[in-house]
């Protein structure tokens, strides 16, 4: 494996590319997150700047009965405008670059019918799993670079599910007006049946709802905010646990500043055309996909049984999934439905929406490195194990996920077939690892010997592992096919 060249399929650069323009760090300075931070730096000084304009123009016309004045006052009301026009092309410029991404995300992820869009976010989501790095100094960096894009996806899976369940979600006003009781009742048909109808639903419910998704944290990227993860100075880790107070003030700020930037950095975009009533109608659907991002965020802070659990949920779930905590261990990413359930019990998130979530995302995420036992053509088990990766969503039991083999005989393979690994077969079942334990320790090592690249390696893995860390496996263009339909 390791003497293979590193490339990457065509999906697997399209997401790199992707995850780039929102989170992406770069000299261009050009992805969403580094639009959020030069808006955030550049508004006391427009603000500033407006501010004058105001003062002087109101100056000015103290003494207007002069000419010359009147004439000041006209150039000054004009350079006026042209600067709250620039800031105006400025936002609607941002507002059509976020706009593009989310609708490359919703291309990326859905497909003709309810069936394939579960296929190819299964695909998105474990094609980010699978490039953050689960080991090292760089999984806090890389996973706050990755978490918006893996939770919009799950908003979408999530806002289906609750659909297709006629869930009270749906009696929310500006979901019903796009969602008609006859929509909901073919849900997992209607895109195919009535695209004109569904690409409604698509623009004017789940645009807002993956753009609330990426925007939900941007404010904590703001100079306030900063200064609180960062310290004065700069200096501090980042990724820390904060006591209680900062966390509090780091809360009010990014909700505050995330706020400011849809309203003010993204805004409504302008209508370009000469129809009156077309700009009216226009400007109504944008203020209407305005308010709605505006309800998915505040509603999430505190969302009760309510609209916010849309963001609320899969945030928590992503916040452990891709956590930036030094705490962060994959060994547990299965447990990640333990910490969810305490959220529901404890008030912070509906139970409905955590159920609807663990009936698609099973308990293992997309993109984990299962270690199983085969059996052979009799049912007897092997006296070795192999491996997988988690690849389908909506397993028939949660606990017993869709995986895509990743090993045949103790040799990786980039051509596995999909599996149902059950959990007598499963090592991470802590009684299946028991029972296989009875293994020598000679058996073990070799076993290891064969997966692993090197002793360094070697060294550093369980003799019995509980699960593997499939990112090398992966970074070759040829293990990268997990999804297709032959293995």
């Amino acid at each position: 494996m390791s003497n293979q060249a590193y490339s990457d399929t065509r999906f697997t650069a399209q997401v790199k590319n992707l995850l780039n323009k929102i989170y992406g760090r770069s000299i261009l300075k050009d992805s969403l997150l580094e639009r959020s931070i030069s808006f955030f730096e550049s508004l006391p000084f427009n603000d500033n700047k407006l501010d004058k304009f105001i003062y002087r123009i109101a100056e000015l016309n103290t003494q207007k009965d002069d000419e010359k004045v009147k004439r000041q006052i006209e150039k000054k009301e004009r350079e006026y405008r042209d600067f709250k026009q620039e800031l105006k092309d400025d936002s609607n410029e941002r507002h059509k670059f976020l706009s593009t991404i989310c609708h490359e995300i919703i291309e990326l992820s859905e497909g003709s019918c309810f069936a394939e869009s579960n296929k190819k976010s299964a695909q998105l989501l474990g094609t980010i799993q699978l490039l953050s790095p689960t080991e090292g100094k760089k999984v806090a960096e890389a996973n706050e670079c990755n978490k918006p894009l893996y939770k919009a996806i799950l908003c979408l899976r999530l806002l289906d599910k609750l659909c297709l369940e006629k869930a009270n979600i749906i009696k929310e006003a500006q979901l019903k007006e796009y969602l008609s009781e006859d929509d909901i009742a073919r849900y997992s048909e209607w895109q195919e049946q009535d695209n004109e109808s569904y690409q409604s639903f698509v623009e004017h419910v789940k645009l807002p709802l993956v753009m609330a998704a990426l925007l939900q944290d941007i404010g904590h990227f703001h100079q306030d905010a900063q200064k609180i993860v960062k310290g004065d100075e700069g200096t501090l880790d980042p990724h820390r646990t904060l006591p209680v107070d900062d966390r509090k003030a780091l809360l009010q700020i990014n909700y505050r500043e995330t706020i400011l930037f849809l309203v003010e950095g993204i805004g409504a975009p302008t209508y370009i055309g000469n129809s009156k009533a077309d700009r009216d109608k226009f400007n109504v659907v944008e203020h209407k996909k305005l308010v709605l991002i505006k309800n998915l965020l505040k509603s999430s802070i505190s969302p009760k049984q309510g609209i916010g659990n849309l963001l609320k949920v899969p945030q928590i779930y992503t916040s452990i999934i891709l956590s930036t905590k030094s705490s962060y261990n994959y060994k547990l990413l299965p447990k990640v439905y333990q910490a969810l359930n305490l959220n529901a019990e404890n008030g912070n998130c509906s139970q409905t929406f955590v159920d609807a979530l663990r009936a698609i995302t099973g308990d293992y995420p997309q993109g984990f490195g299962i270690t199983y036992i085969p059996k052979d053509s009799d049912g007897k088990s092997g006296d070795h194990y192999e491996y997988a990766i988690v690849n389908s969503l909506y397993p028939d039991k949660a606990e017993c996920p869709y995986c895509r083999t990743a090993t045949r005989n103790l040799t990786f393979i980039g051509h596995g077939l999909d599996v149902v690994i059950t959990l007598d077969v499963n090592l991470y079942n802590t009684e299946t690892a028991q029972g296989f334990a009875s293994l020598s320790k000679e058996r073990l090592n070799e076993i290891l010997e064969l997966l692993s690249s090197n002793y360094q390696e070697r060294k550093n893995l369980d003799l019995l592992p509980r699960c593997w860390h499939a990112g090398e496996f992966f970074s070759l263009k040829n293990n990268q096919k997990l999804w297709n339909k032959n293995g």
